[in-house]
């Protein structure tokens, strides 16, 4: 009884080994990430003219956000942007945006962003933003973006503008 009790032990240990899976690990889902950037406006068009940041003043922004992923490909953001406005010397905040949106995964490192945009100036819009990560790390990545905000609101004509956005996610 005991030759069969060791013979039964070796070959439960020696098919569990020849059978066993290697698997990774799966994401879980919901995915929280955050994220911190610096945000340069390039140029922004409207009826009035074209303004160009670098053109007699400089606006920059500080983009930091939380996503919450649903699956690998989509989610949801909630952004907040302090906008710094440098002009004849004096650097001061001249606005605060709140950006909350869709985020939809398009494969290789492309993500498109489709935000509502809320800002203290008393302008409101949409802001498109296309998104790609340049270098993925184990713990955090580098990325760059194309945001492309549309705005209305407050006794001013509508803008189209466009800039760039590059920063740390984790």
């Amino acid at each position: 009884m005991n030759l069969f009790r060791i013979l039964a032990i070796f070959l439960a240990m020696s098919t569990g080994s020849t059978f066993a899976q290697v698997t990774t690990p799966l994401q879980s889902y919901p995915k929280i990430t955050g994220y911190v950037g610096i945000l340069h406006p390039i140029a922004t068009f409207s009826s009035a003219g074209t303004d160009l940041n670098f053109n007699g003043h400089y606006v920059v922004g500080m983009p930091t956000g939380i996503n919450i992923w649903k699956s690998a490909k989509i989610g949801f953001s909630a952004e907040f942007v302090p906008i710094v406005r440098v002009e004849n010397g004096i650097s001061k905040m001249s606005n605060f945006m709140f950006h909350p949106g869709i985020l939809m995964a398009l494969g290789k490192g492309w993500i498109f962003a489709s935000r509502a945009a809320f800002e203290t100036s008393g302008r409101y819009g949409l802001t498109p933003v296309l998104n790609k990560t340049l270098i993925k790390g184990k713990s955090s990545s580098m990325f760059a973006a194309l945001p492309m905000p549309v705005r209305f609101g407050n006794e001013r004509p509508a803008t189209f503008s466009i800039g760039f956005q590059f920063g740390i996610a984790f």
